[in-house]
């Protein structure tokens, strides 16, 4: 299935709700193929929200040099990883792409200059999760790209205009780790968070409770702990999505909230 109109995807939804927004601890893409407490947590809130007319995944393992959104019919499947088992290589994430939400996309976001890509599709930030909430693959998926030469900042305030997308049945879903140090995993004890990751996690817990958004897009001056959790912004940033979502009539919602390896955190949050 896919969507050759704008009205197409405002039919589809149904409703004149405004669909609520995820961010999404992703964590290994092992998880497209197990089943685990954080998997079970995906599956529950796709039971829980609408179903969507069509999504929008801004996911950490796509950056870029500007901004693109995804515009194919049929996106591929990218396994951008390297020494899992072949049962992962295997999986294929056969939704449809959506044109018409690519270019609701652009013409939502007046502040950059988005530019369609017929290239990339879908990547396991995206599929990983969708894989279990969505497992028919019905449900139309385009990704956005994060700019990798933008402040964080600039990235909040972008997510801002992706707002009205929500008004029209699209699930926007931003993907990544709140705590994400690959170098310093713990494979000794993986169901344990390191204290400095713990700190982090819940320091960030608080301050998206407080709605303290300044601070968040400001994560670097929040002390040591922060930054060992965020050594590099990718698998942050697409938090910043979500909290540029946010209205001050949304409900806060936290899943999976755990840390586990040491250095990860698979804390989501859900709003509206």
């Amino acid at each position: 299935m896919t969507f050759s109109s704008l009205t197409d995807i405002i039919k589809k939804s149904g409703s004149s709700d405004r669909m609520p927004a995820l961010f999404v601890g992703h964590g290994s893409p092992m998880n497209a193929i197990e089943l685990n407490e954080f998997v079970t947590g995906w599956k529950n809130i796709a039971a829980y929200i609408p179903t969507p007319s069509a999504i929008l995944c801004i996911s950490a393992h796509w950056e870029t040099r500007g901004t693109f959104v995804t515009a194919m019919e049929r996106p591929r499947t990218i396994h951008d990883f390297y020494g899992f088992p072949k049962p992962l290589f295997d999986v294929d994430y056969p939704a449809p792409g959506s044109p018409a939400l690519a270019e609701m996309t652009r013409k939502a976001i007046q502040s950059a200059d988005v530019q369609e890509d017929h290239q990339w599709g879908l990547d396991h930030g995206c599929w990983s999760i969708l894989n279990h909430m969505y497992p028919e693959a019905s449900v139309p998926v385009v990704q956005l790209s994060m700019n990798q030469l933008q402040k964080p900042e600039w990235h909040y305030a972008l997510a801002k205009e992706l707002s009205v997308l929500r008004n029209k049945g699209v699930l926007i879903v931003g993907s990544g780790n709140m705590v994400h140090n690959l170098g310093v995993m713990n494979w000794r004890t993986p169901e344990t968070g390191y204290d400095w990751a713990v700190e982090a996690n819940d320091y960030f817990k608080d301050l998206i409770r407080k709605g303290d958004h300044q601070q968040l897009t400001g994560y670097q001056s929040l002390g040591k702990a922060v930054q060992q959790s965020i050594p590099t912004p990718e698998h942050f940033l697409p938090l910043l999505y979500l909290l540029g979502l946010k209205d001050d009539n949304d409900s806060l919602q936290f899943f999976n909230d755990k840390t586990i390896y040491g250095s990860i955190s698979m804390t989501s949050v859900m709003i509206g």
